[in-house]
């Protein structure tokens, strides 16, 4: 930047001078562009005036607090260089001004317009809450009428916001800029946080107790500092709980419960629990009583946060303006996912319908606890009360048992139910004391998603296409998901998606992840290339985060968080394998079909030669079975894995009940096959016989002589004729095509694998095999009959009944062909 004529600079002390100069120039970094962006009149002369005016009140107040929560350490002060001085002092500034904003301009709520998965129970649209005027769902307009009345609540929350987070984030500057590591800091930041999080309430401690699941993102001694919001949160008073109560249940309070505990058992940063008996039966219930006034501070928090998620969508826009992630519809999506949170009767419809759900998927391990509605209210949730202790609590092999438990329910719900739990952390997770009621407890349902059954059909084809490192079709489930447009450049998108989901797939979370990343670039040009790609990324590839993925990320980054306490290589995308695989087999929409068909036929990534039809259904059972081998930690599909399924355990899972999918997708190729090897056989023969038969003088030649056939009348009655022998065969076995023939020979491979016979030598040459039967290898053939691992295979009960009803099905799609070409 050079300083235009008569420039109000000349008159600024050489340090503010020096603060205006390094965000001016182009070259100084991320603060200074953010500082430019933040205003468009930088040069004004009043501007810089008011500029000038609040770094120095800044400095005061960090002198004033420095023991608070807000210190910043005396960063803007002392002991920098004089440049980053100057750096730390535009970027304090810049979002000073920024908040100013908010003096002349309306702060908006979020929109919940658009497309959302928070499930709320129609009952609940439309209900004002009687005492505060409130909706009980959100409702931006009915939200912001009730603010317009309360004029400069909302500017003062954002300037609590902003009074309490730039010193902190110009602390975290500071010693980026000097060079420090923020590891050796994490421990004094990690407490400042804490304590910005509980000076602004109950919006913030739910952001922290996120973060304090997740030991890829945060080291251990910050995440043992946030850990304190899970179950630290002070409680309020019993007597406030107990007003709150009887005001819900319009009676006194031991008219419903003959005890209730006078402290909490428990307080959250939405409510707290506490123990009572049902004075009608006797019954222990944990009773959730909500914090008073907390829709309302809440509601504020989410227009100061809309505010927020603006500034950073105006950077990004700026500067990353290929990009297509809407910041402010993810922040939208969470607002409303939270605000519902608050409604308890919301909550109380989502546990009963998970409950039923979870009973009827077979989940057994996994118990929700009962609801007495006739109890609850938007402020009472009262549900049965369950024995256990929290994962917090336990070791990590009980911490992998249940997360694998966990895992499982998670997925059925996420991929089968599509009504998943969206805050699965630890502290909504118990292990059950009394396991004859399940090993796992699900609790607090407040937030909870739904999925239309294509996105989970989406989903389900993504971790089959990410697992098996295909990701030509994983762009097309991106497109579909909306991450990727439908006219992104596929060239340059799939080099870069190897790059950037390779490492994901290993596992172990963010720090492993940016480890894997470096080795990759380590031997492909270094960081030369790595900015290469990064520039690539945010100029050439308008990818995007859907807002509705807010929910879905929250509840997989909480599960796997979880997961890596227990083991630090937990592989989330490779755990889920297994439980996509059973479900390839067991359903049989279009959808899954397509994706079985991908895995039995798709060419090996290794070379162009065509699949072992047989070994690509032995991995699917095995993998089924969570048994998976894998290549550079991928799913092998080409490979057997060590300890896989013997035979007859294969053939018990495919004529098991959950593999219905799985034989519905194969029959007709069964039936194809048949057809096509039965076809040529019967041509094989007639050829045989043709060559191999006498021709006598005056004597019709052999594919002249007439055989015994039959024609099938319209009514089904056969119609027994004589009809030429070539005749005959062109009529019921039609020559093959290429293709046909191709099909044919590759599905007596497949038989030669899973039988462990030589069933093709006796297709191409059937009569030369029964030479060599007369010959003397009877014994052998025998021998090899006997050997057999399917042959000897013996089948009971149910299993047996599905095989021969299976056999059936496909004897009588073969009879109706024959009939149609007898017609």
């Amino acid at each position: 930047g050079e300083r235009p004529p008569s420039s109000p600079a000349d008159g600024v002390p050489r340090r503010q001078r020096q603060s205006m100069r390094v965000v001016c120039n182009p070259t100084c970094g991320a603060a200074s562009r953010l500082a430019s962006w933040s205003t468009t009149t930088w040069r004004d002369g009043a501007r810089v005036s008011r500029r000038t005016k609040v770094i120095p009140r800044v400095r005061t107040r960090e002198k004033e607090d420095q023991q608070g929560a807000t210190t910043s350490g005396g960063l803007l002060g002392g002991g920098l260089p004089f440049s980053t001085s100057g750096a730390l002092d535009a970027a304090a500034s810049a979002v000073i001004e920024a908040s100013k904003g908010t003096e002349d301009v309306r702060i908006d709520g979020p929109e919940n317009d658009g497309k959302t998965l928070v499930s709320i129970d129609e009952s609940r649209e439309g209900v004002v809450d009687r005492e505060d005027g409130l909706p009980a769902t959100y409702d931006r307009i009915a939200i912001q009428r009730y603010w317009d009345g309360r004029p400069g609540e909302l500017r003062k929350r954002w300037g609590e916001f902003v009074r309490l987070n730039v010193p902190f984030l110009t602390r975290i500057a500071g010693i980026l800029l000097s060079g420090a590591s923020l590891a050796d800091e994490s421990g004094p930041l990690s407490r400042q946080a804490r304590k910005i999080m509980e000076t602004l309430g109950p919006t913030y401690i739910k952001m922290g107790q996120m973060l304090s699941v997740r030991p890829d993102v945060l080291p251990e001694d910050a995440r043992d500092e946030l850990a304190v919001l899970q179950d630290s949160v002070k409680p309020f008073s019993s007597e406030t709980a107990r007003e709150v109560v009887e005001r819900s249940l319009g009676v006194p309070i031991e008219d419903v419960f003959s005890s209730f505990s006078k402290e909490p058992i428990a307080a959250a940063s939405l409510a707290q629990v506490h123990r009572a008996t049902l004075a009608s039966t006797g019954q222990e219930v944990a009773v959730k009583v909500q914090r008073p006034d907390i829709i309302s501070t809440v509601s504020k928090d989410l227009y100061v946060l809309r505010r927020a998620a603006e500034v950073y969508q105006g950077i990004m826009d700026r500067f990353a303006p290929q990009q297509r992630t809407d910041y402010v519809g993810l922040l939208n999506e969470w607002a409303v996912g939270f605000y519902t949170e608050l409604d308890f009767m919301n909550e109380a419809a989502n546990q009963i319908k998970m409950r039923d759900l979870l009973r009827g998927a077979g989940v057994d391990d996994v118990y929700i606890p009962e609801v007495y509605l006739e109890h609850c209210s938007r402020y009472l949730l009262v549900t049965e009360w369950v024995e256990g202790k929290k994962l917090t609590e336990c070791d990590p092999d009980e911490v992998n048992e249940l997360v694998a438990i966990g895992q499982e329910a998670f997925l059925t719900q996420l991929l089968q139910l599509g009504f998943f739990h969206c805050d699965p952390h630890p502290g909504n997770l118990m292990k059950l004391h009394d396991e004859s009621k399940g090993k796992l407890a699900l609790i607090d349902f407040g937030l909870m998603a739904s999925l239309n059954q294509e996105e989970m059909d989406t989903l389900v084809s993504s971790i089959v296409h990410l697992s098996n490192k295909d990701y030509a079709k994983l762009t097309e489930d991106f497109v579909k998901l909306d991450i990727l447009p439908a006219d992104c450049d596929r060239q340059k998108v799939l080099p870069l998606m190897d790059k950037a989901l390779s490492p994901f797939i290993k596992g172990g979370g963010a720090t492993k992840y940016k480890d894997e990343v470096l080795k990759i670039y380590e031997g492909a040009g270094g960081l030369q290339s790595m900015t290469s790609d990064f520039v690539t990324v945010m100029n050439d590839i308008p990818f995007s985060i859907p807002p509705y993925f807010a929910l879905l990320g929250r509840a997989v980054a909480t599960l796997e968080g979880i997961a890596l306490v227990g083991d630090p290589n937990y592989r989330i995308v490779m755990e889920s394998y297994p439980f996509v695989s059973r479900r390839l087999l067991s359903d049989d929409r279009p959808a899954f079909q397509q994706a079985l068909t991908e895995i039995l036929y798709s060419s090996p990534s290794s070379s162009s030669s065509s699949p072992s039809r047989g070994q690509r259904l032995a991995v699917l059972l095995n993998a089924a079975q969570g048994i998976v081998a894998e290549t550079d930690s991928f799913v092998d599909l080409d490979t057997l894995p060590e300890g896989s399924l013997s035979t007859k355990d294969s053939v018990s899972l495919f004529f098991g009940e959950k593999a219905s999918g799985l034989r519905n997708s194969l029959k007709p190729e069964i039936a194809n096959a048949a057809d096509f090897l039965l076809r040529q056989a019967i041509r094989r023969v007639s050829t045989q016989v043709e060559v191999s038969a006498p021709r006598l003088p005056f004597m019709p030649k052999p594919e002249d002589v007439p055989v015994p056939f039959f024609t099938v009348a319209e009514d089904g009655l056969p119609i027994p004729t004589l009809r030429p022998l070539r005749e005959a065969t062109e009529q019921i076995a039609p020559p093959l095509t290429q293709d046909e023939e191709i099909y044919a020979l590759s599905m007596l491979d497949l038989l030669n694998e899973v039988s462990g016979l030589d069933l093709k030598s006796l297709y191409l040459d059937p009569f030369g095999t029964a030479r060599d039967l007369v010959a003397g290898g009877l014994a052998a053939a025998a021998s090899d009959l006997t050997g057999s691992d399917l042959l000897s295979v013996e089948l009971e009960g149910r299993e047996r009944e599905i095989a021969e009803e299976y056999a059936s099905e496909i004897l009588g799609e073969l009879r109706d062909r024959y009939i149609a070409r007898l017609v």
